[in-house]
């Protein structure tokens, strides 16, 4: 009988459930949208029938990996999600254990990916490297010497809440200027709306509402030198090479990766990042630390992340 552990994301908007196998294959996959469930025990059961439907050819489900905002791995719990419907300390790997007899392992969605990138990707020669995530907020899994950099009560990374102006944008969790406010694909939207404000530029987005504002339709835009589309990426880049120029600081990395869907508007947002962290490396780190996209699929990225982790 084959093998395969099952990768679970939990993103802010969809939960994405799959089987791989040792190789990293993505055998079968399925995904469902996170707030469709209100009731957290009703989720739970989601995830429960959704990996039973995948499962009908019966493999041998060796574990679980999961990767959640917030969550902390020691204690198998999400904790305050900022991007979730539920709030307060969520029990998932408890929950998920009455369902399932094996070992299941949760992680933040970040630290997944780096998983992920460690053993199917673009840092599997890599001891030193950064995982940012760039999705519906902001993550990032640190590795050092070939570690996972978990810290003492498992939130270690919590980058994207790391304040970048005293009285700027808030989070989710209500830190003021919080980094992920302004990169993310949320902070991007936001991003066009200051901007619009800002210039008097002609731009498609002058007639669209914030609640139908797209990441794939801003760089669509900016192809089309929309004006309004491209300082909202110059922006953005600069704030992000400016933070990642910081980070390095503190670790060292040998590489940064960056995922997830603003990572895939590809020049738009890669040019003016790679731009404004080389301006800012400090003189010792210029020219040796690589901004790279990630070596996984992307449509399985997220899911061979949490899936590299049940592996490991």
């Amino acid at each position: 009988m084959n093998k395969v552990v099952v990768g679970i994301d939990i993103g802010g908007t969809i939960t994405k459930i799959g089987l791989i196998d040792k190789g990293g294959n993505c055998i079968s996959k399925t995904s469902f949208r996170t707030k469709e469930n209100s009731d957290f025990n009703d989720f739970i059961k989601n995830i429960y029938n959704s990996i039973i439907k995948l499962n009908n050819k019966n493999f041998d489900i060796l574990s679980i990996g999961i990767g959640a905002p917030n969550a902390n791995s020691l204690k198998g719990t999400i904790e305050t999600p900022a991007n979730l419907n539920w709030k307060g300390k969520l029990e998932i790997v408890k929950k998920l254990g009455n369902f399932f007899d094996v070992k299941i392992k949760l992680s933040n969605d970040a630290n997944c990916a780096a998983m992920g990138e460690m053993l199917y990707g673009n840092a599997k020669s890599f001891d030193d490297f950064i995982v940012i995530t760039l999705g519906t907020g902001l993550g990032s899994g640190i590795v050092s010497n070939g570690k996972l950099i978990q810290g003492y009560d498992g939130f270690a990374g919590e980058l994207g809440h790391f304040s970048i102006k005293e009285d700027g944008r808030l989070t989710g969790l209500g830190i003021k200027g919080g980094l992920e406010s302004y990169v993310s694909a949320t902070g991007l939207k936001r991003t066009i709306m200051f901007m619009l404000a800002k210039y008097t530029d002609n731009s498609i987005f002058r007639k669209v509402p914030f609640n139908e504002l797209h990441g794939e339709d801003i760089t669509k835009a900016a192809e089309k030198n929309d004006p309004i589309a491209v300082k909202a990426y110059e922006y953005t880049g600069k704030i992000l090479g400016k933070s990642l120029a910081n980070f390095v600081s503190f670790s060292q990395p040998e590489a940064i990766i960056l995922t997830g869907g603003l990572a895939n508007s590809g020049k738009w947002i890669l040019k003016p990042t790679i731009f404004h962290f080389e301006k800012n490396l400090l003189p010792f780190y210029k020219n040796k630390v690589k901004i790279l996209e990630s070596g996984l699929e992307e449509k399985d990225a997220a899911i061979l992340g949490a899936a590299a982790l049940a592996w490991k």
